[in-house]
């Protein structure tokens, strides 16, 4: 990643204990071409993890100003979120769980979900009461999660509540195997007014799924794609990324996402955090880290994409997640990523009520990922300008990255910049911290 930088070699911030998750003092650490997070708690010790591994830009990616204020000042976010009055986003996507039951029981997953006691499943009329409390606070991108939210037999019923309500993006987080399994039942949600889906894809081959899921999966996977695209919903591929797992198929889940166009819209990497099924403090080699992941895309897909042809986030901290935008070309793929953005500079600034720009980013957002059927009938030549615009919509596709925060990682800098947030009990808590108290 070359990006001109001003030598640093510590940061202060806040974290937690990962052992009673009280708010202490950290630091962020150069050592070499890595970066560290050390933190200790005056009860159970101290801590240090790899946090951004291979590149000495951590200072200025995303051209990000850090807050002044001292580690003291800084929120509580475990006890004062949802939103407490200091977090810096408001809500670009919020999550909201319909079920703990699962059809697979993964260690890698941050809802701890599978086939035990499940949780009391509201009923459509009860999601609606809550989709309708998002709605009416502009918060219109909607992810249905879980667990594994196609076991519910009613999730037609649910989506239409949803769009009811007045979403304008409903996305659903998804393993896929009912998906492929039940293509009446993926028309279904297609017809009651379902987006796209986020599909658990962690590579090319069975040995992840074996590893991660328990099984050999990719056949079902490749056949839930497939089913999708007959009921016209769009998919974004989201492999957990993996040290020695599947690192070595970061390049290969490209290409073949760049093959299935336009029915998938991207790659949504998600470097593997550590809540959830995991009671040890990780080893440093079990974390794989963002300039890590950027640098095999460029690698694994020989040049094919480029870092540079990447961005840090800007609806969040940019040390939480990157996104490149591509148009898939007859001959190639070609880059469309904005230049020149400054972290802050998205749909999610917080206000108190979006401004025309920001909601225009929003739908930007929901729209890349979603396909455009009439677009994709289009016939003419592809070089001219009409062309062109018309293969932007039909085979938009985007390279993104988010790399969630568990307690030995957590930094309430970056926590203060969330713009992905879960609904529940009736409020709004960042992602990282809904999962890492997890009760």
């Amino acid at each position: 990643m070359k990006i001109k930088v001003t030598p640093t070699k510590a940061r202060r911030t806040a974290s937690l204990c990962p052992e009673c998750l009280k708010r202490i003092p950290a630091r962020l650490v150069q050592e070499g071409s890595d970066w560290y997070m050390k933190k200790s708690c005056p009860e159970h010790g101290s801590f240090k993890t790899i946090v951004w591994r291979g590149s000495p830009e951590l200072p200025t990616w995303g051209n990000y100003k850090p807050p002044k204020e001292e580690w003291e000042d800084m929120p509580d976010c475990l006890n004062d979120c949802g939103l407490c009055s200091k977090h810096l986003q408001s809500t670009c996507c919020v999550l909201i769980e319909i079920t703990s039951r699962c059809n697979l029981h993964c260690p890698v997953c941050f809802a701890e979900s599978g086939d035990f006691e499940p949780m009391r499943e509201k009923t459509p009329d009860e999601l609606y009461e809550d989709f309708c409390r998002m709605t009416a606070a502009n918060r219109k991108f909607i992810q249905l999660s879980g667990g594994e939210p196609t076991v519910r037999d009613d999730l037609p019923e649910i989506i239409a509540a949803a769009k009811r309500a007045g979403a304008s993006s409903i996305q659903l987080n998804s393993n896929g195997l009912r998906l492929a399994a039940e293509p009446e039942f993926t028309k279904k949600l297609a017809e009651a007014g379902l987006n796209f889906v986020f599909m658990q894809f962690d590579g090319v081959t069975d040995e992840p799924y074996k590893k991660l899921r328990g099984r050999p999966l990719l056949e079902q996977k490749l056949e839930a794609i497939r089913v999708c695209g007959e009921a016209g919903l769009g998919v974004t591929l989201v492999p957990t990324v993996v040290p020695g797992v599947n690192d070595h198929e970061i390049g290969a889940i490209v290409k073949l996402a760049m093959e299935k166009s336009p029915v998938v819209r991207g790659v949504h990497f998600q470097p593997v955090s550590y809540f959830g099924r995991y009671p040890q403090p990780p080893k440093d080699e079990d974390r794989i880290t963002l300039p890590e992941i950027l640098q095999a895309i460029e690698q694994q897909t020989e040049g094919l994409i480029k870092v540079s042809d990447i961005a840090p986030s800007t609806c969040d901290h940019p040390r939480c997640g990157f996104h490149g935008d591509f148009v898939i070309m007859p001959d190639g793929i070609t880059a469309i990523t904005p230049k020149q953005q400054t972290s802050g500079d998205c749909c999610c600034s917080k206000t108190a009520e979006p401004d025309a720009e920001a909601l225009r980013n929003r739908r930007f957002v929901a729209r890349r990922w979603t396909r455009d059927l009439e677009a994709e009938q289009y016939t003419g030549d592809a070089d001219n300008f009409d062309g062109l615009l018309a293969r932007i919509k039909s085979h938009g596709f985007t390279i993104t990255g988010m790399a969630f925060q568990d307690a030995w990682s957590i930094d309430l800098e970056r926590l203060r910049r969330c713009s992905l947030h879960v609904y529940r009990d009736g409020r709004i808590v960042p992602f990282c911290a809904n999962y890492i108290k997890g009760d």
